[in-house]
């Protein structure tokens, strides 16, 4: 009997080791909340956690383009402290848009690579640097083993690392549903703007989806877009925009 139940003791004991070590290396890296309770609830530790990975994606008719994606990554890249490396293929990104969502061009340093395997070479040397706010980094694949290694890299600098899965047609998108070692992944999907009680355009909004996140549960919000401080605000619900699950009426 002793020697069937040692075992599993040893067993049980090296796991709450393993767990004590995670859960202070996460306390020690901190979290960037959003400063939202209702989306930051569903978050371990109240926010984006430092010294991680975490993946973005255009939904809706902004799947390919990722306009609303790079916009909510660079709202949160604005509220980091220090130099933003972007890494990217495509030089396409319009820089008042980034200003108006909180991120100045003078906080980041862009790196341009000919290949997307360069983008994942840079976003981690970028990551093991250290001292940085945040690595972006706009790629169309994401590996399981590149993910890893990012995941890695993050967690030695405490570095956030931020994917902005971008594709060159739509039916590339359904990559985005491959397991990947990010701690979250994000969909953000351009809706009505928000309603004016004159003739104009509102503040943009968007549906948020936190599709995947470890030890949470996934969620959608209707929030506003980045504002100059990179911070976005949340619509309160409807009875008519959303049922008793909290599903928003832009489900898909």
């Amino acid at each position: 009997m002793k020697s069937a139940v040692a075992p599993n003791a040893v067993l049980d004991g090296l796991r709450e080791q393993i767990a004590h070590l995670e859960s202070a290396g996460r306390r020690s890296r901190g979290v960037l909340p959003f400063g939202i309770a209702q989306i930051d609830e569903r978050l371990p530790g109240g926010g984006l956690a430092y010294g991680a990975l975490h993946e973005c994606a255009g939904g809706g008719t902004g799947t390919v383009d990722g306009a609303a994606a790079a916009l909510f990554v660079a709202g949160i890249a604005a509220r980091t402290k220090g130099k933003v490396v972007w890494c990217l293929t495509r030089p396409d990104l319009f820089f008042p848009a980034l200003a108006q969502g909180g991120l100045h061009p003078n906080r980041v340093v862009f790196v341009e690579s000919d290949k997307e395997e360069d983008v994942l070479a840079n976003m981690e040397e970028g990551l093991s640097y250290g001292g940085l706010g945040a690595v972006i980094g706009e790629i169309v694949r994401l590996p399981m083993a590149a993910s890893r290694r990012l995941q890695l890299a993050a967690e030695k600098s405490g570095t956030m690392a931020l994917a902005v899965r971008r594709w060159r047609r739509q039916t590339e998108a359904s990559d985005f549903g491959q397991p990947t070692a990010s701690t979250t992944r994000w969909r953000v999907s351009a809706i009505p703007s928000q309603d004016l009680p004159v003739p104009g355009v509102g503040r943009a909004r968007w549906l948020l989806e936190l599709m995947r996140v470890k030890a949470g549960e996934c969620a959608e919000f209707e929030v506003g877009a980045c504002d100059a401080e990179g911070r976005i605000d949340i619509f309160s619900r409807s009875a008519d925009g959303q049922d008793q699950a909290g599903r928003s009426r832009y489900s898909r």
